[in-house]
């Protein structure tokens, strides 16, 4: 029974984490408590349900917990006596909303508005959202930004405390103000799907519900845009269901990562691909934004029926284009990887070379995957090993660390 209430804790944790917080925050009108408070929900359940069994409606039950806990909290402070009578009688009944209706906005969807409100720098939007939404920990968004870890605790007590004093409402803006948010809304829901489609750290690659969480709230987003959707937010979504359609033929039944060129592309799910491409088409009518060209990659890749048939001089042509929409250091890096199955490793290593010298990602363990890949397929094994373990030394999750051990090992001759 305590090993099935561990697993049971777990599996609500990493399931319903976002949409417990946001349903205390909600509530209680407050992150730091809400917050606070489901972690203590969280730590009761782990002693509680190894006695009397997991509930029937665990998050429910978290909520109440968390709910209880909380106004224990604002009881303990006198100060705050104000706040608790606006929360009720404590034996009032508490119905947990439902969150699988359709009606739009929901509460995953006010806390994402909420913390993307233009009063916030915008990289403590997205950060923020991933801390609420995700309950991705503070040295896992870190790695994310490619920041040290106090200066991501920083940005984030800044950005709860900037909510609080301001007094800024946890609601979906309306239409006119809509756009103003819209940029950060798309990227935070492009990172939560990142943090499912490559965990940080743990073991599994990937995090299904993670991925599936990011896609519902792109449809969401894209359906309060009206009759005629906002094309980055049509690119985001098509982009989401494309990387999704692979998930399959990533991981091996032991769990470790397949290559793009070496995965079963049977296994592709056929049914999200068809359903994303005409989005694609339409993202592109437009200028198209960096969305809508991250897409079109993915397209090409899954128009491949075989890896050999990828046409890698298109994708060095649009990542050209997404260049010159978005500049960053991890775009350069994945051209460069596109430029070495395009034109070979060498005119790809010079581009990595001068990323490592003159970029931020000298602590990005796929720069240093990367590198070792080209210097392998390049005849170099003694400087290809040297690159695998300076990315071991970086790399956080499991499936990708086995996969780099292997690399190593193939490079690396046995000791006599």
């Amino acid at each position: 029974m305590s090993l099935d209430a561990a697993a049971a804790v777990e599996a609500v944790y990493r399931s319903d984490w976002g949409r417990i917080v946001a349903a205390l925050i909600s509530l209680l009108g407050d992150f730091d408590l809400a917050e606070e408070s489901a972690q203590e929900a969280f730590t009761a359940a782990v002693h509680q349900w190894r006695v009397s069994g997991v509930p029937e409606f665990p998050r429910a039950w978290i909520i109440q917990t968390a709910r209880h806990k909380a106004i224990d909290r604002i009881r303990r402070q006198a100060s705050l006596a104000q706040k608790l009578e606006s929360l009720g009688p404590e034996s009032e009944p508490f119905e947990e909303p439902d969150y699988d209706s359709t009606e739009i906005p929901d509460d995953r969807l006010r806390l994402i508005f909420t913390c993307c409100h233009p009063a916030l720098a915008p990289e403590a939007q997205v950060a923020l959202t991933l801390r609420t939404l995700c309950g991705l920990e503070t040295d896992e968004i870190a790695r994310a930004f490619l920041v040290p870890v106090p200066t991501m605790a920083q940005r984030l007590v800044r950005a709860k405390g900037k909510i609080r004093d301001a007094g800024i409402p946890y609601v979906v803006p309306g239409t006119n103000d809509m756009a103003a948010r819209l940029d950060a809304v798309l990227t935070v829901i492009y990172l939560v799907f990142n943090e499912g489609y490559a965990a940080t750290r743990g073991g599994p690659l990937v995090r299904t519900d993670l991925c599936a969480e990011a896609i519902r709230l792109g449809r969401l987003v894209r359906s309060l845009m009206g009759p005629q959707p906002h094309a980055e937010a049509t690119a985001l979504l098509a982009l989401m269901l494309l990387h999704d359609a692979r998930r399959d033929a990533r991981i091996d039944d032991a769990g470790d990562l397949i290559i793009l060129e070496e995965q079963d592309r049977g296994r592709w799910h056929q049914t999200q691909i068809a359903e994303a491409l005409p989005l694609v088409a339409e993202a592109f009518r437009g200028a198209p934004g960096p969305f809508a060209l991250q897409a079109a990659i993915a397209a090409v890749h899954c128009r491949a029926a075989r890896a050999e048939d990828t046409d890698w001089r298109q994708i060095v042509r649009l990542y050209d284009l997404l260049e010159g929409v978005q500049p960053s250091s991890v775009v350069s890096l994945n051209r460069a990887v596109a430029v070495a199955m395009a034109e070979g490793p060498q005119p790809a290593l010079a581009i990595i070379d001068a990323l490592a010298a003159t970029s931020d990602l000298d602590n990005y363990h796929l720069l240093h995957a990367a590198r070792a890949d080209l210097l392998r397929r390049a005849g170099s094994p003694a400087e290809a090993a040297e690159s695998y373990k300076r990315a071991l030394a970086l790399v956080t999750n499991g499936s990708e660390r086995r996969f780099l051990q292997r690399r190593l090992r193939e490079v690396q001759p046995p000791a006599a």
